[in-house]
């Protein structure tokens, strides 16, 4: 086993070696309780060469980090080693320059277990043939990570081998039926083949890899591209090799297994972040900064528990008293990121911008945690903007961050368009008979039109009707000023939970969000998209501040991140930023995400009032 050398000893091993005495065992073993009892058990006082240096503290088992005083936000000094430097080594081999007080020579028992017979805690507590596994200590949060990562991984393998297999029988089943001929035979086999294809195609383009994985649309992308180069692989081949193959089994089986897999993937993430919101599968984080950079990062971090970094301390510049960071542990300052990260049990740092973290220092930084694999995560100053738009490029040593502009023009939102109409012609014949039988319930049960129309501001600030069920009395619009002293929300707009102008049909329209269905209309004319920003209306356009006009740059949706992120449980600050996070970092692939997170919000009826 090697020995693992932490800072904290590193100036011990500038030390000369001093050579040791030969130590020969007495002939007649004794006792640890023989030894400590009488003179005849006290051994000769250790060589003047004895320390630190030549003879290490023995391992102990693992340490639970030292518990903090009530001044929790004060800048410790640096933290004393896990065990004392043994008996005797203070006169040739000083304490450490960065123990907080003198070592406690009865607290270490090195020379003890040296001469018993007693087997160590750790050979008694499991078989000789388990390998140990540490509960806290050093690697501990990183083998619990590791562990919940490799489970999650199988299980995506598993959930896209059933996909593969259910695409596979279905197709065939609906193809040829349920009965094998010599003519079907080569396509049982084929379907035979599927599931295996798709893993191999899945693994080519890096779906399994974790660092695309439980948040964001990376793996989405990944999992659409390999579905496609599948489809167009199994087309050459079956050109080239001039095989009789019916091209209705290939555009049905390949479709419906990437089909299948997207919506796997899709259930496995939501149950990570269902598992993340109670608190489990989290990543245990150090944030590194000032302290306005660390009460910033640490309240985003928090608000999104989603994303699974759990902020559990901070280390702030030197001379920083602390007092703003007041629920965080302050473990120390920049230079006692190791030991805080050992002392938090942490697997994962953020580092901050901030003029003492150069390059240099961020370095040093990183070879101190190579040790351990603890990440290193510098985080930047570019706000909501997403992987896609930035690319490392170096430059002469020097790591620069280009950030591409948004994709608001061009052959992508061609791409956008076309599908949002062809969706929307298709869930309006999907939803045919709710529209009809919702339009039957409002107009027997309250007077006035089925539908609503109200002007709202679309892309470029163009105005335009939007339609939707009404889900109010017909003098709403009348009542607004009464009732404008009673508004929930801290924006510009207007929310009442318990709104009296709501007709009862209409809040259970609201609760399901089957009021917004008539936006389809809207979708399929041009106005408005499947997934965009919330369609504000005209005053509240002409409060808005310069930032959030930028809102309008593309098309307002049905659905979006607002919708599916709380609605009106949202502040509006919260609303605003996640609009302009959708406008900034559009993609089909995040477009279909939210799509599949609608579902699930709509089933919540959260913030839908």
């Amino acid at each position: 086993m090697s020995q693992d050398v932490s800072e904290d000893r590193a100036g011990a091993l500038t030390e000369p070696t001093a050579v040791l005495p030969v130590i020969r065992p007495e002939p007649a073993r004794r006792t640890a309780a023989e030894h400590r009892a009488g003179p005849a058990g006290i051994r000769p006082d250790p060589s003047p060469g004895y320390g630190l240096a030549n003879h290490p503290p023995a391992n102990q088992g693992p340490q639970r980090p030292p518990r903090r005083g009530p001044a929790l936000n004060q800048i410790p000094g640096p933290v004393a080693p896990l065990s004392p430097p043994p008996a005797g080594a203070g006169e040739r081999n000083a304490a450490p320059r960065n123990v907080r007080s003198a070592p406690d020579p009865a607290r270490n028992h090195a020379m003890e277990r040296h001469w018993s017979t007693r087997p160590s805690r750790s050979q008694a507590a499991r078989a000789a043939n388990r390998p140990f596994v540490r509960a806290r200590g050093r690697h501990a949060a990183m083998s619990r990570r590791q562990l919940w990562e490799r489970r999650y991984v199988w299980a995506l393998v598993l959930c896209d081998l059933v996909a593969g297999v259910v695409a596979g029988v279905v197709t065939f089943m609906i193809r040829f039926g349920d009965g094998v001929t010599a003519y079907n035979r080569g396509y049982l086999i084929l379907s035979a083949l599927l599931p295996a294809a798709l893993l191999v195609v899945l693994a080519f383009f890096r779906a399994y890899e974790r660092r695309y994985l439980f948040v964001g649309s990376d793996e989405y992308q990944r999992v659409i591209r390999g579905g496609v180069s599948l489809i167009a692989g199994a087309s050459v081949v079956s050109y080239a090799l001039d095989l009789d193959l019916a091209r209705s089994y290939v555009l049905v089986a390949l479709p419906v297994a990437i089909a299948a897999v997207v919506v796997a993937r899709f259930v496995l993430r939501k149950r990570l972040h269902l598992a993340r919101a109670h608190g489990e599968n989290l990543r245990r984080v150090i944030v590194v900064g000032h302290e306005l950079s660390v009460i910033g990062i640490t309240r985003q971090l928090r608000r999104e528990r989603y994303h699974g970094l759990e902020v559990v301390g901070a280390c702030l510049p030197p001379g920083a008293d602390g007092i703003g960071v007041t629920d965080l542990t302050v473990y120390g300052t920049f230079d006692d990121v190791a030991s805080a990260v050992e002392q938090a049990d942490a697997d994962t740092v953020v580092v901050t911008s901030c003029p003492e973290l150069d390059g240099a220092a961020v370095r040093r930084l990183a070879w101190q945690l190579e040790r351990d694999e603890v990440d290193l995560v510098v985080a930047s100053a570019l706000v909501d903007v997403a992987g896609a738009r930035t690319t490392i490029r170096p430059f002469d040593g020097l790591p620069m961050l280009h950030v591409e502009h948004p994709r608001l023009h061009g052959g992508s939102r061609l791409v956008k368009d076309v599908v949002d109409r062809a969706g929307a012609l298709l869930l309006l014949i999907l939803f045919g008979p709710v529209l009809l039988g919702v339009a039957l319930c409002v107009s027997l049960t309250s007077r006035g039109p089925v539908l609503f129309r109200q002007v709202r501001v679309g892309r470029d600030g163009r105005h335009f009707r939007i339609f939707k069920f009404r889900s109010m009395y017909i003098d709403a619009e009348a009542r607004l000023s009464e009732l404008r002293h009673l508004n929930e929300h801290d924006g510009v707009l207007f929310k009442i939970r318990d709104d009296p102008r709501v007709t009862p049909v209409g809040r259970w329209l609201r609760r399901f969000s089957l009021d917004e269905l008539p936006q389809l209309l809207n979708v399929l004319l041009g106005q408005m998209s499947l997934v965009g920003p919330r369609p504000p209306l005209p005053t509240e356009v002409a409060a808005y501040a310069d930032d959030v006009r930028r809102r309008l740059a593309v098309k307002p949706g049905m659905t979006g991140l607002w919708q599916v992120s709380g609605r009106s449980d949202l502040s509006w600050e919260e609303a605003v930023r996640l609009d302009l996070r959708y406008v900034e970092n559009w993609s089909l692939s995040l477009d279909l995400v939210i799509l599949l997170r609608t579902v699930t919000a709509v089933a919540r009826s959260s913030g839908a009032y």
